[in-house]
């Protein structure tokens, strides 16, 4: 089994941790608990051509500034999950800020975005617009609700193929 670490990161609040558990645990919780360092988690995941994966999930306290991250977090990471909240427009400069940062200290290695809370759209200061604009770029980003579920599982593994690529 190959073994690869991924990297959660974004802006305080913007359901990390959420979205982690969601997809390792399939569980939810309403209860806001603030990361302090990091969190790891692992799932084991078969890929369409058969290969075995271990995602070792490092949930990354959040942060607006990689200045305020310990960026040892990020040494070795084969990859990225950058979050924004579709609720707080902010989070998704931050995230867009915090990528550019992660490039100059990690290089490019493979992300994919997520833009969580979709079960709160009625809320969303983000858009339609700039969310297409983000996939003009070609880059991966999903609309993601870490209440429901709605594509975690599919962004997970959009990024387990990019790691593996």
């Amino acid at each position: 089994m190959i073994s690869k670490k991924i990297c959660m990161v974004g802006d305080f609040g913007v359901g990390k941790s959420s979205t982690v558990a969601r997809y390792v645990k399939n569980a939810f919780s309403d209860k806001y608990q603030t990361t302090v360092g990091v969190k790891i988690d692992t799932k084991e995941v078969s890929l369409a051509d058969d290969t075995e994966l271990k995602m070792v999930l490092w949930d990354i306290a959040g942060t607006d500034n990689l200045k305020q991250m310990n960026t040892n977090y990020l040494r070795g990471a084969s990859g990225y999950l950058l979050v924004a909240d579709g609720t707080r427009a902010e989070t998704l400069e931050t995230a867009l800020a915090l990528k550019k940062q992660i490039e100059a200290v990690a290089g490019n290695i493979p992300f994919v975005g997520l833009l969580n809370k979709a079960d709160l759209v009625d809320d969303w200061e983000i858009p339609d617009s700039q969310y297409e604009g983000l996939l003009v770029r070609s880059w991966d980003f999903y609309k993601t609700s870490a209440l429901d579920g709605d594509n975690i599982e599919r962004a997970f593994l959009a990024l387990a193929h990019k790691v593996m690529g």
